[in-house]
């Protein structure tokens, strides 16, 4: 056994005598002595560990008790609970009405550009005749030149250098090509050319003959590819000033696209829209100042400061926890006994947790003071990096309750039921991918559901949880007689073998660990040998006994010499 302790002088000068000639009892009894002495100073260092690692382990409450130490982090987790969830909301409410604005700015192109739209779903719009096509892309023409006596909206053109820019109407198609169905023949060079014409504001055009006359736009449908319109429109949000935001400029770079890829007989039509949000550039709201934007930035960087003190904090609690194992690692000659969990039980998790929140959220403020001061425009990266780092905020709060022993049977129960839970997946996820790459193969050019590999994954896990089974069971019935059989044998089986099996063994595993740890709570059984060693010590934080383990750090032996 390995002892490591600083008082060596009167232990060296025992040995000294000891080995010196004398009568055998003096000798025997000296030798008593020293091996008395030994044992008792090993066990008064033992048991310091024992307490050190009791106090590491203590709650912040524990803590205050046993040496007065105020729980900052504490106080700070709550102070950052309040004033995150408050910068997500003002910051949601903002990204709502952009969103909002794009979203409805984009259905307005739709009603304006599209000829007879009548909200449709999203790729179901197609035209079937030539002259459709004709009138169709007259009508953006003429609805274009004539914007301005036409939308109820703020809508205005783009100007470069004075001169307006003008609206693009593109073809791509093959090069050469010569196709006769009838006769079963085809020759058609693959390479493929791009033809375009330019129309400018302010010019208008009686009927499609004028604009086919003055622009000699001519459409060769056997060799036609796409067709498509882009133009770009101005616009401000003004909505924003109701909730003390200073208005964006918008830039709305439209593309209305013909695709006539598959030469079906179907060409369908799509609007698309490329949004770009700066500064106004002359701007002037009655009756506000600066004052509301100035708070909402001293609001978010106060956000940044309590989040880097929380970082800070947590990870110095960290570095303590690794340390104190290394430490015990260092000093010790039995640590390959000790399991791998008892040496991560030195790590908090809630910490690292707390590290990655606090970590997501200094970046997602650091955006969105940049979103306010018009620098930036990156809403979607700022709302998902505050998004995650509220999230992990309240779920954080468990921890606070886990300091409760009727609150944190959740807790224990997740932390000892994930590796058998992870491995559970890998093998259910086998399967499930079997199924996936199954039902995109066969089903997928018959069933919507089916159609790409990421709309099958989505398909299946709603059958799992008992989602839209009649409808995809449906939708199957006007296809093939052999590929119906094949669906029936596919949807019954996935859904027998995930929903009353893998599900139900599922549920029984964590079950069975919710049950294991409820009978160690009742029984009051260390759940780890690491715990089994700490609950020796029975000094209660209000002892006072715990004032001077710091000043024993440095005669600390490992407590897996202990555990065995």
């Amino acid at each position: 056994i390995y002892v490591d302790f600083s008082p060596r002088n009167k232990i060296m000068e025992d040995r000294e005598q000891l080995l010196t000639p004398r009568s055998e009892e003096a000798r025997l009894n000296g030798l008593c002595r020293w091996s008395a002495h030994t044992q008792g100073l090993q066990a008064k260092v033992v048991e310091d560990f024992r307490r050190r690692l009791k106090y590491f382990f203590m709650n912040p409450c524990e803590k205050y008790k046993a040496r007065g130490r105020k729980p900052w982090k504490l106080m700070l987790q709550i102070l950052k609970i309040a004033i995150i969830t408050v910068q997500l909301v003002s910051f949601g409410l903002s990204n709502e009405m952009m969103v909002t604005f794009k979203d409805e700015n984009l259905m307005t192109f739709r009603h304006l550009f599209l000829k007879g739209y009548k909200d449709h779903r999203v790729g179901s719009y197609a035209l079937y005749t030539k002259d459709d096509v004709y009138d169709h892309i007259y009508y953006i023409i003429n609805t274009y030149t004539n914007l301005q006596n036409l939308t109820v909206g703020n809508l205005a053109y783009e100007m470069v250098d004075g001169e307006y820019t003008a609206l693009s109407v593109c073809q791509e198609f093959y090069r050469n090509s010569s196709i006769d169905p009838g006769n079963e023949t085809f020759d058609i060079n693959p390479h493929i050319e791009k033809d375009c014409i330019s129309i400018y504001p302010m010019q208008s055009f009686d009927n499609s003959s004028a604009l086919l006359t003055h622009i000699n736009f001519i459409l060769d449908f056997k060799r036609l590819l796409s067709v498509s319109v882009n133009l770009t429109l101005k616009t401000i949000n003004l909505q924003t000033v109701r909730h003390h935001e200073l208005p964006d400029c918008y830039d709305f770079h439209i593309m209305i696209t013909f695709d006539n890829r598959a030469h079906s007989g179907k060409i369908k039509v799509d609007v698309k829209n490329d949004v770009r949000i700066y500064e106004c550039r002359d701007w002037n709201v009655e009756g506000t100042s600066d004052e509301n934007d100035y708070l909402l930035l001293s609001f978010d960087s106060v956000v940044i400061l309590a989040c880097f003190a929380s970082l800070i904090l947590c990870t110095r609690s960290v570095v303590n926890g690794i340390q104190l194992q290394f430490v015990s690692r260092e000093r010790s000659l039995l640590m390959n006994i000790v399991s791998w969990s008892d040496r991560m039980e030195f790590v908090n998790g809630w910490y690292i947790l707390i590290i990655v929140s606090d970590t997501l959220t200094i970046a997602g403020s650091a955006l969105k003071i940049g979103i306010q001061t018009k620098y930036l425009t990156n809403y979607d990266v700022c709302s998902i990096l505050l998004g995650t780092a509220t999230m992990l905020v309240w779920v954080g709060v468990i921890r606070y309750l886990g300091f409760f022993k009727k609150y944190n049977i959740l807790i224990l129960t997740l932390r000892a039921a994930f590796p058998n839970v992870i491995r559970f997946c890998c093998c259910a996820a086998m399967i499930y991918l079997g199924y996936c790459f199954c039902g995109w193969i066969v089903l997928g050019p018959h069933h919507d559901k089916f159609r790409t590999l990421d709309k099958v994954t989505e398909c299946l896990f709603s059958l799992i949880n008992g989602d839209d089974m009649y409808a995809t069971f449906l939708k199957m019935r006007d296809n093939s007689y052999m590929v119906w059989l094949f669906s029936r044998l596919y949807l019954y089986s996935f859904i027998s073998l995930f929903i009353y099996m893998v599900l139900s063994l599922f549920i029984a595993l964590i079950t069975d660990t919710y049950e294991t740890i409820k009978h160690h709570q009742q029984e009051k059984v260390p759940v780890s040998q690491l715990q089994a060693f700490i609950a020796e010590c029975r000094d209660q934080p209000e002892s006072g006994r715990y004032q001077t383990d710091e000043d024993s750090a440095s005669c600390c032996v490992s407590p897996c010499c202990c555990f065995g």
